[in-house]
């Protein structure tokens, strides 16, 4: 599967507004979306026309993708699932992506972003339920837990995170045990408890069309 490898500080730029998507560097004076609050490329300065309704679906799909790190091909496959469950498809869709391993992980304080969450459970370095666990897409629910695992957990990586989840207030929906190391799925998440700065409503419209 393709994958994105530019500065993901061009995606901020392109839509405007910090997604947070290299950790601690959003929150600094070094953010992009600070020092350069306009759209990267030659024409990012110049005059922008009002986006017309399509617009605005697109940039809120686009938005979207790039927050939880994915293609348009596997995005789109979130939307059917969610599309055929029971409730509102805007907020299953949501609520898939936020089960995601490498969400959870990046939720439960043990990552920066996403980004370095996927990295790390690509590499091996986590456990669900007791087994090794490789798949950043792998979907958790209610009495899952996540933990680091034993081989890992001395790295001088681990050991920063630890004072830095230390600070951090995990969601409702996890329960997190900093010393140890370990998170578990208490329950699935509610739209009320996604912080995700996204309108789901525009996406769906885009995807109804």
């Amino acid at each position: 599967m393709g994958r994105y490898t530019e500065s993901v500080c061009r995606q901020c730029r392109r839509e405007g507004e910090k997604l947070f998507l290299k950790g601690d560097r959003c929150y600094s004076e070094k953010c992009s979306v600070e020092r350069r609050p306009f759209p990267p490329g030659v024409h990012g300065q110049g005059r922008r026309s009002k986006p017309s309704e399509y617009g605005l679906q697109l940039r809120e799909k686009q938005k979207a993708k790039r927050i939880y790190g994915l293609m348009e091909k596997q995005f789109r496959n979130y939307f059917k699932k969610a599309d055929r469950q029971p409730g509102i498809t805007g907020e299953n869709l949501l609520i898939l992506l936020e089960r995601r391993l490498d969400n959870v992980v990046f939720r439960m304080g043990f990552a920066s972003s996403r980004k370095e969450a996927r990295q790390l459970v690509n590499h091996g370095h986590f456990t669900l339920n007791g087994h090794k666990a490789t798949i950043p897409s792998m979907l958790l629910k209610p009495g899952d837990v996540v933990q680091v695992r034993d081989t890992s957990k001395d790295s001088p990586k681990f050991q920063e995170i630890k004072d830095q989840a230390a600070y951090k207030t995990p969601p409702e929906w996890l329960s997190i045990d900093v010393e140890n190391l370990t998170g578990s799925v208490l329950a699935y998440p509610t739209r009320e408890q996604i912080d995700t700065a996204v309108n789901e409503q525009l996406i769906v419209e885009l995807y109804s069309r």
